[in-house]
């Protein structure tokens, strides 16, 4: 009897001892976003100091995915590698290999991790960028020096969902530090968002330098103190802030991007949220001012002068600054929440609107909308806006953001014009993602994790080919009330790791309870990162 319970102690050790060396060998793979098809197999690579990384191509862009990779090893691990040019792949190495002819499309990839080596390959460079994005989460989440790095054996075919994969932020009502902006970059990286929209100009504060009106940011880029509390609180910080970027801080920001493969759309407010502008230069404005810039949140009578030539000749003067520092396809002026009070009593508004044959107020924002689309248009960019540029009539080429829930991503789909989908409901990253009682504060609204994760971006009421026209989703974050980083971190973390596998992954592949299993890997990664995040529905 004492034999055969010796023999079934050492039986269950031994079992726990393999159990346990499984486990070391053969790491979970959690990746997020979830890839399109993925197909876990026996055994695990190595990655070590040794390790060769081959590419095929001399393509500079290669030299951004392998910069990356080496720097990921070499921070996290320290693990030094080095790169060498390669027809083929060969044992015991990482090939990336840029393959043109490839038949998928162009962030697409197929990474196949077996014993034998890694093999990654892609169309586009984008596409081998966000195959490393996997390779990388594939990898243990720790920071410590290594000998070696064991990956899971793994076959991936992947590609995203939707083309316009977004993160917006709000630099008008609380200025953020470059520093910071190249971190949000980073997380973006991580998360494979392509679009920065970044919101550079509102009542509160113009944060981009322009040569020819010098003023806007030594007037407009400065308010005197600050609203404590919400909207109509009459409670002031009294503390004067302010704060702008060159013009080759933004190009540094732009580049950084373009390593990480990420698009930055710019915004320029017009014709409302304008009065930083305003401030700086009173003649812009229907009264003549003075103004100031503005103290408090919400929106404001006081827009760009829609019948003064001299408004529609700044602003063009502004774009023609703006236009050269952002090489993308898209150019955003808002064009939301406008107030035309002041158009209705303008003499030269109601003059404007004579001479051109506009029955409303409406129709001459659209007017000001499609002079400006003109512009850009003449100049290599295509217009976004925000869903009010559909009053008084759409300009001819101009993209949709619907924000005011769906129905102007609708409206615009089935006239035929791309729609980014940013519904306030499902997308509006400053609202209240657990009990306010035990949140910092914000504007309002309820939007946890879970409700970000089930938005579904083409709505039902398009047709298979209206459809066609939803660019995909973004998630937007106004700085009201986040003054710092680390608040701006913890109202976008996790939620944009949610809202990422709305807009990569297939839609039948969503499974929340599943997508909570990974966010656990993940964090660990935010913690390494130094992400301040919410952990309320991660309990």
């Amino acid at each position: 009897m004492k034999k055969y319970l010796k023999d079934l102690l050492i039986m269950y050790l031994l079992l726990f001892f393999c159990s346990c060396q499984a486990e070391v060998k053969r790491p979970d793979v959690q990746i997020i976003p979830q890839p399109a098809s993925m197909t876990n197999m026996e055994g695990t690579f190595s990655i070590s100091s040794q390790t060769k990384i081959l590419i095929n191509s001399e393509n500079p862009e290669m030299h951004k995915v392998t910069s990356y990779l080496c720097n990921r090893l070499e921070n996290f691990y320290q693990i030094k590698s080095k790169v060498t040019f390669s027809g083929a792949a060969e044992k015991k190495s990482i090939f990336i290999k840029l393959n043109t002819g490839l038949a998928i499309p162009k962030e697409a990839y197929n990474l196949s991790v077996t014993p034998k080596g890694i093999i990654l390959q892609a169309s586009s460079a984008s596409g081998l960028f966000y195959g490393i994005q996997s390779l990388l989460q594939l990898m243990p989440p720790i920071q410590q020096k290594l000998s070696e790095v064991v990956v899971p054996s793994v076959e991936i075919m992947d590609a995203p969902r939707f083309a316009w994969r977004g993160l917006h932020l709000d630099v008008g009502r609380h200025f953020m530090p470059k520093e910071f902006i190249l971190k949000y970059l980073d997380y973006m990286a991580i998360h494979k968002f392509n679009t920065f929209h970044w919101h550079l100009t509102e009542d509160q504060g113009w944060r981009i330098e322009i040569k020819k009106y010098p003023k806007l940011t030594e007037v407009g880029s400065v308010r005197k103190e600050t609203l404590v509390g919400h909207y109509g609180s009459k409670i002031y910080d009294g503390v004067q802030v302010g704060g702008f970027y060159t013009q080759e801080e933004v190009k540094e920001v732009v580049a950084y991007a373009a390593d990480r493969f990420i698009t930055v759309v710019p915004e320029i407010e017009m014709p409302g949220h304008s009065l930083g502008a305003l401030a700086a230069y009173p003649e812009l404005g229907c009264t003549g001012g003075p103004y100031d810039v503005a103290t408090t949140w919400g929106v404001f009578d006081d827009v760009y002068c829609a019948g003064k030539e001299e408004t529609y000749a700044f602003l063009q003067d502004v774009l023609a600054e703006v236009i050269p520092l952002f090489p993308g396809e898209y150019f955003h002026i808002g064009g939301d929440e406008c107030p035309k009070t002041r158009w209705q009593k303008c003499p030269l508004c109601k003059q404007k609107m004579k001479d051109e044959g506009l029955k409303s107020e409406h129709e001459l924002q659209s007017y000001f909308v499609q002079r400006m689309e003109k512009f850009l248009n003449e100049n290599g960019k295509k217009l976004i806006g925000w869903d009010e540029i559909l009053e008084g009539g759409l300009a001819p080429n101009a993209a949709v953001m619907s924000w005011r829930g769906e129905k102007g991503g609708i409206a615009a789909a089935k006239e035929h014009h791309f729609v980014v989908m940013t519904p306030g409901d499902f997308c509006y990253l400053d609202h209240y993602q657990a009990d306010p009682k035990n949140e910092p504060l914000a504007i309002g609204g309820f939007l946890p994790l879970k409700k970000v994760y089930g938005y579904e971006p083409v709505p039902a009421e398009l047709t298979e080919a209206e459809s066609k026209y939803v660019l995909g989703a973004q998630g937007n974050v106004w700085t009201e009330y986040m003054k710092s980083p680390e608040q701006v971190e913890y109202m976008v973390y996790p939620r944009a790791a949610a809202l990422a596998e709305v807009v990569w992954s297939p839609k039948s592949s969503r499974d929340f309870d599943n997508f909570k299993s990974r966010l656990g890997r993940l964090t660990k990664l935010y913690d390494i990162l130094g992400i301040t995040y919410c952990k309320t529905e991660l309990k």
